[in-house]
Order: C-alpha cells, then sequence, then structure tokens
C-alpha cells in the first residue's frame, strides 16, 4: 500500500513518533537481524510517509541483547544497559538501510556520539530532518543507563513536538492479562495513564507513561502487523488501545 488512495481522509496527526521493538527486525527463531523483516517494517513505515507524516522511530534491542539477563548474572547494570544502547544503533542501521533502499530519505541520530555511523542526537536538528520529510531513527536511547527505549520514546516524541506515541508491536492493543495465556484477557480500547499505571499494564515502562501523562502525550498500542495498522492509526481510525488523559 505504498500509494495513498486519493479518496483517503486527512491524517489525523502531522507528526508521530513509532516506538519499534527490537524483535520488529528478528527472523523466526527470535535472535539477530533479517534484512527480510527490516524490509517488511521499512514498507509499513514507507505508506505511512506516504500520507505526508512526519515521522520519528526508536527502536529496541530486544532482538540483539536484553540487559535484564546480564544483570540476573551478575553484570553492573550500567554496563548491561550501555551495551543494550549499542545494540540499538545496531537495529536503527539496519532499518535505515531497508529505508534508504526502498527510497525514504532517512538519517539515523545517536544519544552516543558515534560520528561513523550516526549523527549526533540534536533536538534542533532532528526537527529540521522531520521538516525537510526525512525519517529519522533516533538510536541508543536517552544515552544514559537506568532508562528504558519506552522513556527514550517519550522523551524523544516530547522533544521534536510529536503529537503521538505509537507503541508498534505484535499484539493488538492492551490486555488485562496475557492472551496467549488466559483465554478470558480482557482488551482495553481506552485507557487512562492513571489506570495503566494502576493496574500495572504492559503498556510502557512507568517513567515513560508518567513523562506522557505531564505532558498530556497519548499513546497508542497496536498491532503494526495488522494490515494497515498504522495507516489507520494516523487516520485517526479505531485500531489498537489507546491511552490518555
Amino acid at each position: 500500500m505504498n500509494q495513498p488512495d486519493d479518496g483517503m481522509p486527512e491524517p489525523a496527526y502531522k507528526r508521530v513518533l513509532v516506538k519499534l521493538g527490537g524483535e520488529a527486525l528478528a527472523p523466526p527463531e527470535g535472535f539477530g537481524v533479517d534484512p527480510k523483516r527490516a524490509e517488511a517494517v521499512a514498507e509499513k513505515i514507507q505508506d505511512v510517509k506516504a500520507l505526508g507524516i512526519e515521522l520519528a522511530i526508536v527502536i529496541g534491542a530486544g532482538n540483539i541483547w536484553r540487559g535484564r539477563v546480564g544483570i540476573e548474572r551478575g553484570m553492573e547494570r550500567a554496563t548491561a544497559d550501555y551495551m543494550g544502547m549499542l545494540a540499538t544503533v545496531i537495529n536503527s542501521l539496519a532499518l535505515m538501510d531497508a529505508l534508504e533502499r526502498a527510497g525514504t530519505v532517512t538519517r539515523v541520530m545517536s544519544a552516543i556520539e558515534m560520528r561513523a555511523l550516526a549523527e549526533p542526537y540534536i533536538q534542533r536538528r532532528a526537527r529540521r530532518h522531520l521538516e525537510k520529510g526525512r525519517v529519522v531513527i533516533m538510536g541508543a536511547g536517552t544515552g544514559n543507563p537506568y532508562f528504558s527505549t519506552d522513556t527514550a520514546a517519550a522523551l524523544r516524541a516530547m522533544e521534536i513536538g510529536a503529537e503521538i506515541v505509537i507503541k508498534a508491536t505484535k499484539v493488538d492493543g492492551v490486555y488485562s492479562a496475557d492472551p496467549a495465556k488466559d483465554p478470558s484477557a480482557e482488551r482495553f480500547e481506552r485507557l487512562t495513564y492513571i489506570q495503566s499505571l494502576n493496574l500495572r499494564l504492559e503498556v510502557m515502562d512507568a517513567t515513560a507513561i508518567s513523562l506522557c501523562m505531564d505532558n498530556n502525550l497519548p499513546i497508542l498500542v497496536l498491532d503494526m502487523w495488522q494490515p494497515d495498522s498504522l495507516v489507520k492509526a494516523v487516520l485517526g481510525q479505531p485500531v489498537g488501545t489507546l491511552v490518555s488523559a
């Protein structure tokens, strides 16, 4: 669906930040980077760009490294977190490559300086790239240990003036329990920030949700792999679970 439909309504948002899990780029065995999966993600990103949306992306690293595994084996938390940040840059480069090969102009910006691979993250420069129609992929989290990529997504969304954070997953919204384990789990269409915190639902981590709540930034959780789910989201059509005030 790389070409917009002439009769398609106007997008509900002008500037959007998409938070991707590293698993979005993983092969079936779940570890590493599969270029074909990166191409599939890039196609979905292009469908959104075709609507004239200014788009930023923050990507995780779960397909390469999970810091908590190292911490459980006695690794220092800061070291484990920095390793995860570096892994997000690998994923950022893989997605950049897929987008560029498909004809989408992309910039990777890193919170940890590595000039041979990515631009340093500078808020005003990121905004300028978006204004010029480039997809901006933001790697290395916040650049600080003890903060997740969820928190990085919330922070960067506010810095660039995004109107919504879309958490693109493989589940079609937020449930009261794991639907794979509990067939009676309830799917929510809407939640308040406070509800998601009080119920300890796996929307985003508490720091990210609190940041969004303090700045009235809505969060939409959806299944990226459902047909046109990202397009429906930016058009304001019902999809996934919306977390807002």
